[in-house]
């Protein structure tokens, strides 16, 4: 079984909050996690109909027979339960660590529980698997052409991946979506899913989009804000620094799983990524969530963003951290030199920074100079520390 980085994060939450809400994609291992972190806490999955119902029912009685650390798993299931949870936690405000909620992130859960729950909880963002998790067998390279959902990562083989991602994106769009009250046609959102795909890593262009797919602007725009937020694409910001230069305003856009993506885009095997246009976009992709990801678990609170002018000068990712501002241009390279780090530079010097980081797959490190540096992404991202050592 593979051990999730994240129990520490949940033991601070714990400490601070009587709450503590746990959002990710579905099927993203937390309830997994759940279980290894707090083994002796009560567990109640509310997508069960006999778990649900006492709680729709009565949920006061329930929560008083059921008491403290309790695991409400799809809490967005029961939304009467939000005003009895807020209830019974004002009663005594001094006591932290009684209730953790799991929930795929959605609109309705977001809004109830800011609604409810408002300086009540403590929030946990639960990736899937992280390449710090899976140094041993299967691996690192296995996890970008895989992704790191449990279930796909897993498979014994490439054909059942495949077959897995296919009923992940069935369930996704003709269960969850009509869950929320959201009208789709399942081959318009699958259409959706994979012009993203092939646009993985571009500017943000929904009247594109909607012309293909024969609906609004408005519409698009819709559809994908939904899938940002059950943590299934990533909108990606541009940084807006007052630095005498026009910068694009528009976001970059992002399948977040890597798996996912490749499974839109067909590939069917690590052999057929390695001769495919859009491998380099891939890889950068994958390498921004894994940063993210790190960054906001070394330093709670961290933000991402990218740095483009209207010129076309970019750098694929922007992170910021309290006082530090970290830039990282992403590259699926063999040794990186001066070439790929212009651009690099060009922010630096804007932005007044006086380091930044070049990152490629080869595992040595380097300078080149003027404060940027050539850091192998496995070195990087084999651990927490290795992130928190940039800050």
């Amino acid at each position: 079984m593979i051990r999730r980085q994240f129990a520490s994060d949940l033991r601070r939450l714990l400490r601070a909050f009587p709450v503590v809400t746990i959002l990710g994609p579905r099927q993203c291992g937390k309830t997994t996690f759940i279980r290894q972190a707090l083994p002796r806490w009560v567990y109640v999955d509310l997508d069960r109909p006999s778990d649900a119902t006492p709680f729709t029912e009565d949920p006061e009685a329930r929560f008083a027979g059921l008491g403290d650390h309790l695991v409400l798993d799809e809490a967005q299931r029961v939304p009467g339960l939000f005003p009895v949870l807020r209830s019974l936690v004002d009663r005594d405000r001094k006591k932290k660590g009684r209730f953790v909620l799991l929930g795929s992130v959605s609109p309705q859960l977001i809004g109830t529980i800011s609604e409810s729950l408002a300086g009540r909880t403590g929030f946990l963002d639960l990736p899937p698997f992280q390449w710090g998790e899976v140094l041993k067998k299967p691996g690192p390279g296995q996890l970008w052409f895989r992704g790191g959902f449990p279930d796909a990562f897993l498979q014994r083989d490439d054909r059942l991946r495949f077959e897995w991602f296919e009923g992940y994106t069935r369930t996704f769009i003709e269960r969850d979506l009509a869950a929320l009250g959201i009208g789709v046609s399942a081959p318009r959102m699958r259409k959706l899913w994979t012009m993203l795909a092939h646009v993985h890593g571009g500017l943000w262009n929904a009247s594109q989009l909607s012309a293909s797919l024969g609906v609004s602007y408005h519409t698009v725009e819709r559809y994908v804000d939904i899938l940002n937020q059950a943590f299934l694409v990533r909108k990606l910001p541009p940084c807006h620094a007052n630095i005498g230069k026009r910068l694009v305003r528009s976001p970059k856009v992002y399948l977040r799983d890597s798996g996912l993506l490749h499974f839109f885009l067909g590939l069917r095997s690590p052999a057929m990524l390695d001769t495919h246009p859009s491998r380099g976009a891939s890889w950068e992709g994958f390498v921004i969530e894994q940063l993210v990801n790190a960054f906001r678990t070394a330093r709670p609170g961290s933000q991402a963003f990218f740095w483009r002018t209207a010129t076309g000068e970019e750098v694929d990712l922007l992170i910021e951290a309290g006082p530090d501002r970290i830039p990282f241009e992403i590259k699926l390279h063999s040794a990186p030199g001066d070439a790929e780090a212009r651009s690099l530079r060009r922010c630096m010097a804007d932005l007044g920074l006086k380091r930044g980081y070049v990152l490629y797959p080869g595992k040595d490190d380097y300078s080149l100079g003027g404060g940027v540096k050539v850091l192998g992404v496995p070195g990087l991202l084999a651990s927490p520390a290795a992130t928190l050592a940039l800050l």
